[in-house]
């Protein structure tokens, strides 16, 4: 098992960077595993960020994915308008068009909606009738769900571990699971934005954790440290971006950091090409599990009174989509 830094803070040289980690001994439950699992647990409190290589997830399938989606939307925007607008099939698809989305207002920071589109997917949730082009592209989004599915298992286990729960505590939690797989298109950008105005405004994620699969460009993800401090988040072939989210953070005691983070605007006269593409798997529990201070984060008692996770969710939604 091998753990790297591939950043560190700003000039200040305080705080830590975001650590990459082999989770590959893990999985195959090989000498290491026990390396593994505490410098994941160091990585989920300091910074709630960490990269991970030896996962196994399929290189085919995420291709895949990356081309028909990209294939999506580099169609007509009045065709991708009409696309995935609906609510009405479960396990359908969700169309957001450029700018429809303000993810700062979660925060409480009023901006422009984000300049970005996306294609939205989860097995338990509401969608429209999938589009008849590009050829296959329902078939990708579910193949790569089950990816993600079996890397997220594999990532609870790992968890548990390191709090001190037997490693399926978590696993009747996610039965009927809420998650959703998104495909983000951040296009170039000819024009300037508006003020105040980003690719992706800061925020922190909602659910467990986020499974992300990056893509090098100008204009990218940003991570703040504890410090203070905007990280710009290495992108290395084949490695994925890892962070725990909002309810996790709480079911931790906040103990382990959900991170607000950003994605930037390509630097002012950038001329080459800017045009990102990004993957990202929002591992989420269903809807009636109840989040609660777990019994090893207790200590001094609960920050929290219990909420589940519906109730969470709908409010963290409804702030992100206000157009108030």
């Amino acid at each position: 098992m091998s753990v790297s830094n591939a950043n560190t803070a700003s000039s200040n040289g305080v705080g830590a960077g975001i650590p990459v980690i082999d989770v590959g001994p893990f999985i195959r439950n090989e000498v290491g595993s026990a390396d593994v699992v505490k410098a994941i647990e160091a990585a989920c409190r300091d910074t709630g960020f960490f990269l991970v290589t030896g996962h196994g997830v399929s290189l085919d399938v995420t291709s895949r994915l990356y081309q028909l989606a990209r294939a999506f939307f580099d169609y007509p925007q009045d065709w991708k308008t009409t696309q995935g607008r609906g609510t009405g099939v479960m396990g359908g698809v969700a169309f957001s068009p450029l700018a429809e989305e303000a993810l700062a207002a979660t925060l409480g920071i009023k901006t422009p909606g984000d300049y970005k589109e996306s294609l939205n997917f989860g097995q338990n949730l509401p969608g429209d009738t999938w589009p008849n082009r590009p050829e296959g592209i329902e078939r990708a989004f579910r193949d790569y769900f089950k990816e993600m599915e079996i890397l997220a298992k594999h990532m609870r286990r790992i968890f548990c571990q390191a709090i001190g729960l037997d490693q399926d505590y978590f696993e009747p939690s996610f039965e009927n699971h809420l998650s959703a797989l998104r495909v983000i298109n951040y296009p170039e950008q000819d024009e300037a934005p508006l003020p105040g105005q980003m690719r992706a405004g800061v925020h922190t994620d909602y659910g467990f954790m986020t499974i992300l699969r990056s893509e090098a460009s100008a204009g990218g993800l940003q991570v703040r440290n504890r410090n203070g401090d905007w990280l710009d988040a290495p992108s290395i072939e084949g490695a994925y971006v890892i962070n725990i989210a909002d309810a996790f953070m709480r079911w931790s005691n906040d103990e382990w950091v959900s991170t607000p983070h950003r994605v930037a605007n390509p630097p002012s006269g950038f001329k080459g090409t800017a045009r990102r593409q990004s993957i990202p798997f929002f591992l989420n529990p269903s809807k009636d599990t109840v989040i609660e201070c777990l019994p090893p984060f207790l200590k001094g008692g609960a920050k929290y009174e219990p909420i589940t996770y519906g109730e969470y969710i709908d409010l963290k939604t409804k702030q992100a989509f206000s157009k108030g």
